[in-house]
């Protein structure tokens, strides 16, 4: 137990015939029925512990006041209470833990989130059980007895990485039929970017060996025959992906809780729909219609989904908040995943490709002049765009695409992310700068898929994935994500992944580019909020900002940085109410 620290102990005493003084496991009264204050009066004081800001003209403080779900002043404790302690005035004592900005989602699915309470977890170790082929009949079998899945009913399961699968033998469709000869079966990819059927799941998505596989698509065959048999990838993957069954209104509204708490169990109060077909939007906004919204959600039309989404969401109303959810911009994927063989480079995979293809290099998901004009589009509508880009050759086709829509001024500023980014080289980096682009990484590659990479790409390049800190050095702003549910959601480790760099077998994976915890943790928050053009009301703690905070038991600036992993969301406020409470 951490004792109180004698000074915040005597101001406490002090203001107690004034205000109460809470400690964290004692709940302040919610601020909604907290009695009318003063003028200049704060609502709550938090001290007693470590404050980071991530303002760098007042990178730390002893106290913090909020008032109206802002922040009101930052700075000494005896200033603090001098000018903003009122005799309704919460004092709540840290105990030592560490108070900062909570964490802003520069990438994910959140609309995945949704749904994956209602499907078997299958990431390898540590993350999940999948190890291996029968790890994952055994979960996916304990999965349909807990849920009491009745034969003819769809069992659903995600995470499962080809990658770690011993002796490279990979899941197939006998191995689901064998073991669920009445259910189809679903069993979709790490990556999120395909999925394994069984036959019965094949016959229910329309896939058959008379399936012709589309450009930019992979269907594994049964060796000798047509009959799909393994991972269904990219373009084939979309069809599949898009028919999801509709969820009733209360389903939307419980899934929408339920997948809020998993952000803000991880301490974030801004989270990315980072690839968002119209009925998923649709989705989204009747359940933050519903009241069901406790954090920011920005959305991202798919490009080809675009003009469906503007005859019901013009851009006029983009860009701006409604029951705590906005369209941020427009999604263009150009390649696939690394780990799963489908991204593009400008070299040959070592391993060949998914479906065993010699002298593969994987693919464009369409041709260059239809990204060109896809991103002329956006550029011509004024709004950001996420660009899905991993291998070299995809960030290539960016850059060439960039070229075109946006002459004859390159350099404008427009709101440009590309996500992933995982295997920029040294000179798309410096056109990064050149080009007003900013980078989104995935550091957390270097612990779970390093060791795919090294087989798929060979060492040299596997070690310069998420090039950190030349992107930093060369005076980018880049942020950091999970892209949850590919991996899940936990800012401490991703933070601790790019600050280590270390694999899942304790390989260091390009230690020279490392960060520092702080630039790890302004990749999360400030960083992430100029993403989203929201730094003036996000991202650090500052006068006048949203009460977006985040306690943690431990200060990720002052532990060993191997300890970064095991710190703790202790709580998570959302304009200055908490919305998470760890047990």
């Amino acid at each position: 137990m951490r004792l109180m620290h004698p000074r915040v102990l005597i101001g406490c005493l002090a203001a107690a015939a004034l205000a109460g003084c809470h400690t964290l496991a004692q709940q302040p009264t919610p601020l909604a029925v907290a009695p009318a204050l003063p003028s200049g009066a704060a609502q709550v004081i938090y001290l007693g512990g470590d404050i980071v800001t991530l303002n760098d003209a007042q990178p730390s403080a002893q106290a913090l006041a909020i008032r109206d779900g802002k922040i009101l002043a930052v700075g000494p404790q005896a200033e603090i209470e001098k000018n903003h302690q009122a005799a309704h005035t919460q004092v709540v004592n840290l105990g030592g833990k560490t108070l900062m900005p909570s964490f802003i989602d520069a990438h994910s699915h959140y609309i995945n989130a949704l749904s994956v309470a209602h499907q078997a977890k299958l990431y390898a170790p540590p993350a999940g059980p999948g190890q291996d082929v029968p790890s994952i009949i055994a979960a996916l079998k304990r999965f349909a007895l807990e849920r009491k899945i009745a034969p003819g009913e769809m069992i659903m399961g995600y995470g499962y990485d080809d990658t770690v699968m011993p002796q490279g033998r990979l899941l197939n469709r006998d191995d689901l039929d064998r073991a669920f000869p009445n259910h189809p079966v679903r069993v979709d990819h790490v990556s999120m970017h395909g999925t394994v059927l069984n036959t019965l799941a094949q016959k229910f998505y329309g896939i058959g060996a008379d399936t012709q596989t589309p450009d930019g698509g992979i269907i594994v065959r049964k060796p000798g025959t047509n009959e799909p048999y393994g991972l269904i990838m990219e373009t084939a993957f979309l069809p599949i992906f898009e028919k999801a069954a509709p969820l009733t209104p209360q389903q939307e509204i419980e899934g929408t809780k339920a997948a809020h708490q998993m952000y803000a169990q991880a301490g974030i109060t801004t989270a990315q729909e980072g690839a968002t077909h119209l009925s998923a939007l649709q989705t989204i906004y009747r359940a933050a219609a519903a009241g069901a919204n406790s954090i920011d959600v920005v959305a991202y039309p798919f490009i080809t989904d675009l003009q469906n989404t503007l005859t019901q969401f013009p851009v006029a109303s983009w860009g701006q908040y409604q029951q705590r959810v906005k369209i941020g911009g427009v999604k263009i994927t150009i390649d696939g995943s690394p780990q799963g063989r489908t991204a593009a480079f400008t070299t040959p995979y070592l391993t060949g490709g998914p479906g065993g293809e010699k002298d593969w290099k994987g693919q464009l998901i369409a041709s260059q002049a239809v990204i060109n004009q896809a991103l002329k589009q956006v550029y011509d509508l004024n709004v950001p765009v996420l660009f899905h880009v991993n291998g070299d050759a995809a960030i290539d086709s960016l850059l060439a695409a960039h070229e075109f829509a946006a002459a004859p001024d390159l350099g404008k500023p427009r709101n440009v992310t590309a996500i992933h980014a995982q295997f920029a080289r040294k000179d798309q980096i410096r056109q990064f700068v050149q080009y007003n682009i900013r980078p989104s990484f995935y550091t957390l590659h270097t612990y779970y898929f390093a060791q795919a990479h090294i087989n798929n790409r060979g060492k040299a390049q596997a070690m310069y994935i998420s090039p950190m800190r030349d992107a930093i050095d060369a005076g980018l702003r880049p942020t950091n994500h999970t892209d949850a549910v590919v991996a899940p959601l936990d800012q401490m480790f991703m933070l601790w992944s790019a600050v280590n760099r270390i694999s899942r077998d304790g390989v260091p994976i390009g230690p020279d580019q490392r960060i520092t915890a702080l630039e790890g943790l302004k990749a999360m928050t400030l960083w992430a909020a100029e993403q989203y053009g929201e730094q003036a009301t996000k991202g650090s703690l500052e006068p006048g900002k949203l009460a977006d905070l985040v306690i943690l038991d431990n200060n990720p600036l002052t532990v060993d940085p191997m300890a970064i992993k095991d710190i703790r969301v202790i709580q998570t406020l959302k304009e200055g109410q908490i919305i998470y409470q760890a047990p």
